[in-house]
């Protein structure tokens, strides 16, 4: 027994001594080695920072900017005539061929005694529309006027109480990225809501540069038309309007007309009976790499000024050839829709001022905007300009443009046509403003053979018509 103990503890106090020795002599010149390698594998610098100090995680609460939002949102009912071609069954039978179609869109309420914006397309060719109300009440619509430009429409129902109504935001004031609400009825599902956020601003879906829509992400499906955009104070920031998809149903875009455009159409309309549109009186293009390039300049962002209209609130300002226009106000221009977006919620003796660059040096310029009749475009080698209002009411004319100039030869020489023609149709197409010449060109070019047939009136208040073979 002896013996074992003995031999443990000589065990013991020879594990200590070695332990001893290797902290003593050993461990105290041992470095730690990494080990490098020649390798290209890239390094980037990762952020520790917590996730909670870029904003809060909780989910944003809609319900009550939800309840408020559909009480203010209709179903509108459009119901228009159709008229089949007659066969000869019709006509012996003594049949007629009127159809009543019917489709359906959504409005909002913007007023206690019951004015409803909706889009224009929803109301189009409309021979009765009715408006349902949230709480299923019916009511006869009567249509107060539209815009087809900005497919904007008003309506007015009569009710005996007051109605539940929407505040109109300022969309100029909404942000990408910003949390927002759609509401409607697609698919005749009533009062339906939809989350998302605000995608972008200012788009374009036309191409001729003409529109400036709030794109979100927001489901938006047929019937949701003419519905709410709102923000989560439940302000009215938009109207929603359109889709791009190949299927005809959401794919994660829509878009809405901006609540400041659709706010000063419908005040116009209530106040004129039409529309009002302040014109800058530029003509130019937007920046960017290629078109900086072509205009000789080293900035791609803002709009470049080509040419300023003749008796223009440009021209009378001092806004010359070459100017680059970065701000409108407080509107940062980066794309024309930008410019032309801030414009249609302006009226004409408005002031707006412009941030320039000339020659390097930036200046703010004030500009009072032109009436929209000093608006011309040229086309076919011809300036074609807006009818003065004046000259509409004198000669009767309620469409079309007037020659400015002609500078077309063959035009000239062969039918008359001079400064003073007004161009009432080309091929087939009624032709109400300048809009519908920068259509035609979009769609066919500035190429003379695309012109099959022309409608004008003469300097003699004479209806000639042209055919082009």
């Amino acid at each position: 027994m002896k013996k074992i103990l003995t031999l443990i503890l000589a065990s013991a106090l020879g594990g200590i001594m070695t332990l001893s020795a290797y902290k003593v002599f050993i461990e105290k010149n041992t470095v730690a080695q990494v080990s490098t390698s020649n390798s290209s594998i890239p390094y980037f610098n990762a952020s520790n920072t917590p996730v909670s100090n870029y904003g809060t995680l909780n989910a944003p609460d809609f319900t009550e900017v939800a309840n408020d939002a559909v009480h203010a949102v209709v179903h509108v009912k459009n119901t228009s005539i159709s008229r089949a071609p007659m066969t000869m069954q019709d006509l012996f039978m003594g049949r007629t061929t009127e159809r009543a179609q019917i489709g359906t869109g959504s409005g909002v309420i913007i007023s206690p005694d019951g004015y409803i914006i909706t889009n224009n397309h929803v109301i189009n060719g409309s021979h009765q529309l009715s408006i349902t109300l949230n709480d299923n009440r019916v009511y006869n619509a009567k249509l107060i006027g539209t815009d087809e430009k900005t497919d904007i429409a008003l309506l007015k129902i009569d009710t005996e109480s007051e109605l539940a109504f929407a505040t109109f935001g300022d969309s100029d004031q909404a942000k990408v990225g910003e949390w927002v609400l759609a509401v409607g009825n697609p698919f005749n599902l009533n009062s339906t809501v939809t989350a998302g956020i605000i995608s972008a601003k200012s788009r374009d879906l036309s191409g001729i540069n003409e529109q400036s829509f709030i794109q979100t992400d927001a489901a938006v499906n047929s019937g949701n038309s003419g519905g709410a955009l709102v923000n989560t104070r439940g302000e009215l920031i938009g109207i929603n309007t359109a889709i791009t998809s190949q299927t005809g149903s959401y794919i994660g875009y829509s878009f809405a007309v901006p609540s400041n455009i659709a706010r000063k159409v419908v005040e116009d309309i209530m106040e004129f009976g039409n529309v009002q549109n302040g014109i800058l009186g530029v003509r130019g293009g937007e920046l960017n790499s290629s078109t900086a390039e072509k205009f000789e300049v080293n900035i791609t962002q803002g709009f470049f000024v080509s040419d300023v209209e003749e008796n223009s609130g440009a021209e009378k300002a001092g806004i010359q050839q070459g100017d680059i226009i970065k701000k409108i106000d407080n509107i940062t221009i980066s794309k024309f829709s930008d410019l032309s977006g801030y414009l249609s919620t302006k009226r004409p003796n408005d002031v707006v001022n412009l941030n320039i660059i000339r020659k390097g040096s930036e200046k703010t310029i004030p500009v009072t905007l032109s009436k929209s009749e000093i608006a011309t475009i040229d086309y076919l080698n011809m300036q074609l300009r807006n009818i003065p209002s004046d000259i509409k009411k004198s000669s009767k004319i309620d469409h079309g443009v007037v020659v400015v100039k002609n500078e077309n030869y063959a035009l000239y020489k062969n039918l008359g046509i001079n400064r003073g023609y007004v161009i009432t149709e080309i091929n087939d197409q009624q032709i109400k403003n300048v809009d519908d010449i920068m259509k035609l060109k979009q769609k066919f070019g500035d190429d003379e053979k695309s012109l099959k047939k022309m409608s004008v009136i003469n300097s003699s208040g004479q209806k000639e018509s042209f055919i082009f073979r």
